[in-house]
């Protein structure tokens, strides 16, 4: 089965993982953009790393993945929520893409990490886009930012996105012995293998030497947050007279949402209704 996050550790030394497999979730997403190949595969390993990295968040919320650059792609978001929902875009300024090395499609640019939770917690990192794969990028973030050893794994195409990340544990003692060699053993792993392969079968062809405890896995589906309320609730932020000024001059107000391509239109008729007194958000009658 594909759309599942499994974690797993390692019983007699100190480090964690999890392997994650996006099928269906991961091609609803792709149905709803046309994405040149390079820029599809960037999303697609910032995809499944988003989603094995919110394992790692200690309170409910959200975790975002963001890549800017001043290269032909300038923007990429990849988003996953402790509910394991995932959604996620990218921006391309101008021209073709290249594959291979990051740096040649990003430019010089940063990721940022954000944790945010629905209180309002909100915790970021930012690191520079040195290395040639995503997955230098992240490796160099958590030893910078949260000095633990970890190595991610990442593969993605037109079908699925998947991943395979290691960590050390904080505050148990690991040999490098044992950390190198479970290390050494994920290299061998070929990206057809990850893109391919079932997650127990992975599993069982790196560490079929080693005691590994196999959690229940965790289904993956592709949300998006928008709706016709958000918008709304943010019309009404710009302020009567700025919505009614677009009304004037355009006719009607649009806004699409950048993540999943759903339009929303609001004519002369919802923008009075929108600043009406009592106004009950996403009335019965609304299109979408």
């Amino acid at each position: 089965m594909s759309d599942l996050l499994y974690r797993f550790t390692f019983e007699h030394f100190g480090v964690r993982g999890e392997i994650v497999s996006l099928g269906a979730s991961w091609r609803a997403l792709l149905e709803r953009h046309d994405y040149a190949p390079a820029v599809r595969d960037y999303l697609g390993q910032a995809m499944a790393a988003a989603t094995m990295l919110s394992g790692t968040i200690k309170f409910k919320g959200s975790l975002i993945l963001q890549l800017q650059g001043d290269g032909p792609l300038r923007t990429l978001v990849a988003q996953a929520t402790e509910r394991r929902t995932i959604r996620g875009m990218a921006l391309v300024a101008a021209g073709d893409v290249p594959a291979g090395k990051l740096s040649s499609a990003f430019g010089d640019g940063r990721l940022m990490l954000t944790a945010e939770s629905p209180k309002g917690e909100r915790y970021q990192g930012i690191v520079a886009l040195q290395g040639d794969r995503l997955a230098d990028v992240l490796e160099a973030y958590f030893e910078q930012s949260e000095q633990l050893a970890s190595r991610l794994w990442l593969a993605a195409g037109g079908q699925v996105a998947a991943g395979v990340f290691l960590q050390r544990l904080p505050g148990e003692q690991v040999d490098d012995e044992d950390w190198q060699r479970v290390c050494l053993l994920a290299d061998t792993l070929e990206a057809d293998e990850l893109l391919q392969l079932a997650p127990r079968e992975i599993l069982r062809r790196l560490y079929h030497e080693e005691d590994v405890r196999l959690y229940e896995p965790e289904p993956v589906a592709f949300r998006c947050g928008c709706s016709r309320e958000r918008i709304e609730t943010a019309l009404r932020g710009m302020g009567r007279r700025e919505v009614e000024s677009i009304i004037e001059e355009r006719g009607s107000v649009e806004a699409d949402c950048e993540f999943c391509n759903a339009h929303y239109h609001f004519d002369a008729v919802d923008v009075a209704g929108l600043f009406a007194e009592g106004f009950q958000a996403t009335s019965p009658g609304s299109h979408h």
